[in-house]
C-alpha cells in the first residue's frame, strides 16, 4: 500500500522538481559557504545571523564555525517543526544547513592549502562586497528551492507567527544586535563593512529569487478612453483595463485605464498619451512581477 501511494505521488514531473530543488540547495549552500570562508572568516566580518555569532565564538574559543552553526540549528529545527510545521520547508532547510555547515569546515581546511595567496583579497571593501554577493546568490538559490539557510530565518518566522511582528523588522533587530556586538569586539569599522555585506546580500538574494524588475504598471485618468485604449493595445501589444472613476474634488466622472508594460515601452506609452489626450493624468509605477498572457508564463513554483 505504501509503495503504491509513493509511486502515485512520485510522478516524473515531481521527480524532476525534486531534482531541481536539491541542485539549487546544494549549489546555494556551497556558494554561500565559499563566500563566508573566503571573505568573512579571515577578517572577522560578522554580518549578522548565526554565522555572525559563529565568528564571535570562534574568535574567543577556536570552536569550528561550521560545527557551531550546525549545533545551534538543531534546537531551532525542533522549534520550527513544532511551531511552523511544513515538512517540505523543514527538510529543505535541514539539508541546506547540513551542507552549509559541512562546507564551511571543509573549505576552512582546504582553501588556505589550495589557494595561494589566501585570503583572496586584502582590501576590506572588496571582501565586504564579495561576501554579500556570494551570500546573496547562495541564499537566493536556496530560497528559490523553498528552503532557508536556517539560523535566524527559522527563529524570525516563529516570532512573526506568534507575535505578528513584521519579519523584516525581526531580521533587522536580530542581525543589527549581532553586528553591534561584533563592533565592540572587532572595532566599529568592521561593523560598518558587516552592515554593507548584510545589505548587499539582501539585495542580491531578492534579485536571484525574483529576477530583475522590468515591469511597469501604468494608470491613466482620461476623458478620451476609447481611442487611447486602442492605441495603447496596438503600440504595446498588451491589454488595457478600463473602469469609471469619480474625481474627489470636482465630483466629475472620468475613465481610468490600467495597463502593464515592459520597461522599454514606457516612452512609447508617454508618447501615445501625449498625442491622444494631453490633458490626461498618468502614474507609472514599478511592478514586482507580471505573470500570464503577454508576460512570463504562469507556472507552478519550483518550491512546491
Amino acid at each position: 500500500m505504501f509503495l503504491r501511494r509513493l509511486r502515485a505521488h512520485l510522478t516524473l514531473e515531481r521527480l524532476y522538481e525534486l531534482f531541481v530543488q536539491i541542485v539549487l540547495i546544494v549549489a546555494g549552500a556551497f556558494i554561500a559557504a565559499f563566500g563566508y570562508v573566503a571573505f568573512q572568516m579571515p577578517f572577522d566580518l560578522a554580518a549578522g545571523g548565526v554565522s555572525g555569532i559563529a565568528i564571535l565564538v570562534n574568535h574567543f574559543t577556536g570552536f569550528p564555525n561550521g560545527l557551531f552553526y550546525m549545533l545551534v540549528n538543531i534546537p531551532l529545527f525542533a522549534l520550527g517543526f513544532r511551531h511552523l510545521g511544513g515538512r517540505q520547508f523543514l527538510w529543505k532547510t535541514i539539508l541546506a544547513v547540513i551542507l552549509f555547515s559541512s562546507a564551511i569546515d571543509l573549505l576552512s581546511f582546504w582553501l588556505p592549502r589550495l589557494i595561494d595567496p589566501f585570503p583572496l583579497a586584502r582590501d576590506m571593501l572588496l571582501n565586504a562586497l564579495y561576501a554579500g554577493v556570494m551570500g546573496g546568490i547562495g541564499g537566493g538559490l536556496i530560497y528559490r528551492a523553498g528552503g532557508t539557510i536556517g539560523g535566524t530565518a527559522i527563529l524570525g518566522r516563529i516570532i512573526q507567527k506568534k507575535t505578528g511582528f513584521p519579519l523584516s523588522q525581526v531580521y533587522f533587530y536580530s542581525d543589527g544586535l549581532i553586528i553591534l556586538s561584533a563592533g565592540f569586539v572587532f572595532g566599529w569599522e568592521l561593523s560598518l563593512y558587516a552592515f554593507l555585506t548584510l545589505f548587499l546580500g539582501g539585495i542580491v538574494s531578492d534579485y536571484v529569487l525574483e529576477g530583475p524588475s522590468s515591469i511597469r504598471s501604468v494608470l491613466i485618468v482620461t476623458d478620451n478612453p476609447q481611442p487611447l485604449a486602442k492605441a495603447l493595445i496596438e503600440e504595446t501589444g498588451h491589454g488595457v483595463t478600463a473602469w469609471q472613476v469619480v474625481g474627489g474634488y470636482t465630483g466629475e466622472t472620468h475613465t481610468m485605464l490600467w495597463c502593464t508594460i515592459n520597461r522599454p515601452q514606457v516612452q512609447t506609452v508617454k508618447r501615445v498619451v501625449a498625442e491622444i489626450d494631453p490633458r490626461a493624468f498618468m502614474v507609472i509605477a514599478q511592478g514586482h512581477q507580471a505573470l500570464g498572457y503577454g508576460f512570463d508564463p504562469l507556472r507552478k513554483p519550483i518550491a512546491e
